[in-house]
């Protein structure tokens, strides 16, 4: 008697998985960012969304100044040939004080950084290229017109718009707004994310930390990288801690998170076992856009939309779980926040290992970049690829991304990687 199998996991094609390329187009299509903004003070906005524009009341630098300390001087006092000049000094330029003193050619006036440019005066000699003879200086032709000098406005004018709304308000963002003098701006709103554990053999630390576990029993670690994930993107979270594997708490976990959120995560429960009832319940109590991907870790992974609020179903593999969030939740997050850039980082980096992969899905392995002696970087696995093996992810610095025509990897081969490090 022959079997008759049904499509799973260990199946390289299978014809019913959704590309990646195509959910990930299909789910940025149907994102739509919040709407509700406020204001707030310039330190609160780290790591929000901007809004509207920035448009600068002031122009950067303010004035005319020196970038460096030294002697500002009048171009026309460059000496053309091997020879020195020597100029008499008129007082010093302070940085933060208006400038004293005006030169006449043949006179220089000493200047610090930052300090604003006498009248008379275009370019600035470094310290380190004049030797002083009591009141004079002697300089030669090592400096070129207008070089050390910055000029009022040559970075930002008044009216340039500076940020554009959509932009994420990271450490120079927010250094930037600062240094135009504006203390409070308008952001939107911070996205609000519930999120929850499926599975009768999860034991959460708050009840069990420290407990031996009983038959069968694990930690339920999904829900506490979710809550780092989450976290390094700035939004509101909403735990809705460990639900038991029944249709009837799957179905009212989803139906209250939904009221409570822009967006629901969960952690397991969206395969085809007996007591898996997310991707289910979803297409029961709203609309399942897609389930299966062509993609390993992370076949199973159900998104939809429930009362209006977007879902999540992510697979209860560890790696599974972090590999399916930096793919796809994170991307709709800040679109969702409204932000412009969504885009992961991705580049080239050399094989340093054989590496193993059948055709038919995209796969997304644990990576070590290393850098060699001669300063060229390198790519190796971190081993073995369970999707259960988290401590692979503790080892990893990137993901390694094998499309899904690759049949093998051998030394040498230029490979696509997605660093961990541009991810947050």
């Amino acid at each position: 008697m022959v079997i008759e199998k049904q499509p799973s996991c260990d199946d390289p094609i299978e014809p019913a998985l959704l590309p990646v390329a195509v959910a990930l187009a299909r789910m940025q299509q149907a994102v739509t960012p919040v709407s509700e903004s406020k204001r707030v003070p310039l330190r609160e906005s780290l790591d929000h969304v901007l809004a509207i524009d920035i448009v600068s009341p002031i122009q950067v630098p303010a004035y005319t100044n020196s970038a460096m300390d030294g002697y500002a001087i009048s171009s026309v006092d460059l000496p053309v040939d091997d020879k020195e000049v020597s100029l008499k000094v008129r007082g010093t330029a302070w940085a933060g004080k208006p400038a004293e003193a005006s030169i006449k050619p043949g006179e220089a006036v000493r200047i610090m950084t930052g300090g604003m440019m006498p009248e008379g005066a275009d370019t600035v000699v470094i310290q380190e290229h004049v030797q002083v003879d009591g009141e004079h200086i002697l300089i030669d032709n090592t400096t070129s017109a207008g070089r050390n000098v910055r000029q009022a406005g040559e970075d930002i004018n008044t009216g340039d718009v500076v940020l554009t709304a959509g932009t994420m308000i990271n450490p120079a963002e927010l250094g930037m707004i600062a240094s135009l003098g504006i203390d409070t701006v308008e952001v939107k709103r911070r996205l609000k994310v519930a999120f929850f554990s499926t599975g009768d053999e999860l034991r959460t630390l708050e009840s069990h930390a420290g407990k031996p576990l009983g038959p069968g029993e694990i930690f339920d670690s999904n829900r506490h990288t979710l809550f780092a994930l989450l976290s390094r993107l700035g939004v509101e979270l909403i735990d809705f801690g460990v639900v038991p594997d029944t249709e009837a708490a799957t179905k009212d976990a989803i139906v209250k998170a939904s009221q409570a959120a822009d967006l629901v995560i969960t952690s397991g429960g969206v395969s085809a076992g007996q007591a898996d009832f997310v991707s289910q319940s979803i297409a029961e109590l709203g609309e399942l856009t897609f389930w299966k991907l062509a993609m390993r870790p992370g076949r199973p992974l159900a998104c939809g939309v429930v009362n209006n609020c977007r879902f999540f179903g992510l697979p209860g593999n560890p790696v599974a779980v972090m590999v399916t969030f930096y793919e796809f939740v994170q991307p709709t997050i800040k679109a969702m926040m409204g932000c412009t850039t969504t885009e992961l980082q991705l580049f080239k980096v050399k094989a340093k290992e054989a590496i193993r992969k059948i055709p038919g899905r995209i796969e997304y392995q644990r990576g070590i970049i290393e850098i060699t002696d001669d300063g060229d970087q390198t790519v190796r696995t971190t081993g073995k690829q369970g999707a259960g093996r988290l401590s692979s992810m503790c080892l990893a610095n990137c993901l390694i991304v094998l499309p899904a025509d690759c049949d093998g990897v051998v030394p040498g081969d230029m490979l696509t990687v997605r660093p961990f490090f541009g991810l947050v």
